[in-house]
């Protein structure tokens, strides 16, 4: 009994290894650069998602971005699940999560992990997923804030998927949604003092 728990710890370290790992890859980053649009660490925000990749003038590659950064947790969450079990498919795409907002290459500095969050969200629990992606869009609607939106969006996967019965997520999403809200920080800040840029307007509101 010892050696099968021993053998679980070790299966649970190298799974969350492996999703810190594929989280950590900055696709924004080194598309960017691929494309000759040089080092976006260096423009607007300095950040390395599709939202800064939006401010080099090429949707494409923010797209791209997009879906990449969203698919490194999705990737994490229906691969491991297939081969493991639930839980274990969601520690690695919680651990992809931590490693795109947190990547040991970039000395720590990666996303706000909005997409990552909603790819981790779409796999993990679709409905969960539907839920907070329109609590997103009604939210950025109203308030043209995407930093907000994605606030939002963070606090209602965890509550939505607790009364949907997905208790492991719900869990999983709440942890997830503590590391978006550390991520926004200077955001929230924004936010409350009224200077926070609003979609289609130039700032330093990068969220995903």
């Amino acid at each position: 009994m010892q050696t099968a728990f021993m053998s679980l710890d070790l299966i649970s370290v190298l799974v969350f290894l492996g999703g810190y790992i594929l989280g950590s890859i900055p696709f924004g980053l080194l598309i960017a650069h691929a494309a000759g649009q040089g080092d976006i660490r260096a423009i607007g925000s300095g950040n390395i998602g599709a939202t800064n990749v939006l401010r080099t003038g090429r949707k494409d590659l923010a797209i791209v971005t997009l879906l990449l950064d969203a698919a490194k947790a999705g990737v994490a969450v229906l691969v491991v699940t297939h081969l493991f079990n639930k839980e274990l498919g969601l520690l690695a795409g919680g651990a992809a999560l931590i490693g795109h907002c947190f990547p040991i290459w970039l000395k720590f500095r990666g996303g706000k992990g909005v997409a990552t969050f909603f790819g981790f969200l779409f796999a993990s629990a679709w409905q969960v997923g539907l839920i907070a992606g329109a609590v997103w869009l009604l939210s950025a609607f109203m308030t043209r804030m995407s930093s907000l939106s994605a606030l939002l969006a963070a606090v209602a996967a965890p509550i939505s998927a607790y009364f949907l019965g997905y208790k492991s997520a719900a869990i999983a999403a709440l942890i997830l949604s503590v590391v978006i809200f550390v991520r926004h920080r200077e955001n929230i800040a924004r936010i409350l003092d009224g200077s926070e840029s609003k979609i289609g307007k130039k700032g330093k509101s990068q969220t995903l």
